[in-house]
């Protein structure tokens, strides 16, 4: 099938809203979806009886039985307006999974952090080859690391998630509270795998700097900055950071066989996962928005548009002695990392994974397209990125001439 014309989605969109117009929409579960907080609204549409929505919710419901989902979320806009939005499967047992539920965002946020510095490149506040010693002196190793090298994940610094050890002491202890002087020590304290800006890797540790580079830049609170850089100017109202484990309700709880067991981690503590003041929660709402908002760079002046999608990493990801193929992943013109965010064929986007959460967010810009995936894992669901499979297979189906590929 192909993506419907413009036509013919702006008559989907308004049956929609004649059928949903001031009542309250019966979720995909045959559950009712109820108002997120703050008085916002995210909503499951009416159940279509066929055509491009109907074909989503059937690609998330065979997904939710075939990989053992405890829920589906999702929603799919074209040019803003909404598609279809849904939720399959429960929360907890005996609580309907819903749009407005909140849930970790992860590295999405790393994506407004790129974001964000291109924002003050474009006001000449900084430029993207500025060495990061000049506000953050004493980091070690950080001699000939730039702002660019940062977000865009080329420093050479070892990524702390990956250090020996590191998996298991969360494991051990998933409610301790890590200090980002913690885990950039954790990277720090080893050699860099190689001359910065001459190969690529993923590290977390870049983001926690660049989070602490941002605020010494600005002068202002990551979190703050970030409000006003990203999430206000894109009507993002319901993803917020928070510097404790709590979630906003309502709550979309996950649950994780990470230890051995099943068992739930909702509020297992997230600070190892990003810079402070940028580990998030948000809705489907919001994420469907993020996409769209992120991937069209409507924030951003055509020349740091082209630095969000290559930031000059295309080329490097090159495994030698001291970085192996696992972790310098190839950076080709098709895949490969931008300032936070993924370039994949032709679409814009990002999918954490951590804590039995997984999500994603993807944008087609030749054809408007958003989409955006939460799930959760049911006690036999396999490891991976589960959400981003949900959201190359609703891919497939609405733009099939653009499928979105594997990173690495």
């Amino acid at each position: 099938m192909t993506l419907p014309g413009k036509k013919a989605l702006l008559r989907l969109v308004a049956v929609a809203a004649l059928l949903t117009l001031g009542l309250p929409a019966a979720g995909a579960n045959g559950s009712v979806s109820g108002a997120g907080g703050h008085g916002h609204r995210c909503v499951a549409s009416a159940r279509p009886d066929g055509g491009p929505a109907l074909d989503v919710l059937r690609i998330a419901e065979q997904a939710r039985t075939e990989l053992d989902l405890g829920s589906v979320i999702l929603r799919v806009t074209v040019d803003g307006h909404e598609l279809v939005t849904g939720a399959l499967g429960e929360s907890m047992t005996g609580v309907p999974a819903e749009p407005a539920m909140h849930f970790r965002n992860g590295n999405i946020a790393i994506s407004y952090l790129g974001t964000a510095l291109l924002r003050l490149v474009d006001r000449g506040t900084v430029a993207l080859d500025d060495p990061v010693t000049r506000w953050l002196p004493d980091l070690p190793h950080g001699d000939g690391i730039t702002l660019r090298m940062l977000g865009a994940s080329s420093s050479g610094l070892v990524d702390y998630v990956k250090s020996p050890g590191f998996v298991q002491a969360v494991g051990a202890d998933p409610f301790r509270r890590w200090t980002a002087d913690e885990l950039v020590a954790i990277s720090t304290d080893q050699d860099r795998l190689y001359d910065p800006g001459t190969n690529w890797n993923y590290s977390h540790a870049n983001f926690v700097i660049l989070g602490a580079a941002l605020e010494k830049i600005t002068g202002t609170r990551l979190d703050e900055l970030l409000q006003r850089e990203v999430l206000d100017p894109l009507g993002l109202a319901e993803t917020r950071n928070s510097f404790t484990p709590d979630i906003p309700t309502p709550v979309l709880h996950a649950f994780t066989t990470d230890r051995g067991t099943y068992e739930e981690s909702t509020f297992w503590n997230p600070s190892w996962t990003t810079a402070p003041g940028a580990v998030e929660t948000t809705d489907i709402c919001d994420l469907a928005r993020s996409a769209a908002g992120i991937g069209s760079g409507e924030l951003l002046s055509a020349s740091a548009r082209q630095e969000l999608l290559n930031p000059r990493t295309v080329g490097l990801g090159t495994p030698t002695a001291t970085c192996p193929a696992t972790l310098c992943l190839a950076n080709t013109e098709a895949t490969h990392y931008g300032m936070g965010v993924l370039a994949l064929g032709d679409w814009i986007g990002q999918h954490p994974l951590f804590f039995g959460y997984s999500a994603a967010q993807a944008y087609l810009p030749c054809e408007h397209l958003a989409i955006a995936v939460s799930t959760t894992r049911g006690r036999n669901a396999p490891d991976g990125h589960t959400a981003q499979l949900v959201t190359q297979r609703i891919a497939a189906a609405l733009a099939p001439d653009h499928p979105i590929p594997d990173f690495g």
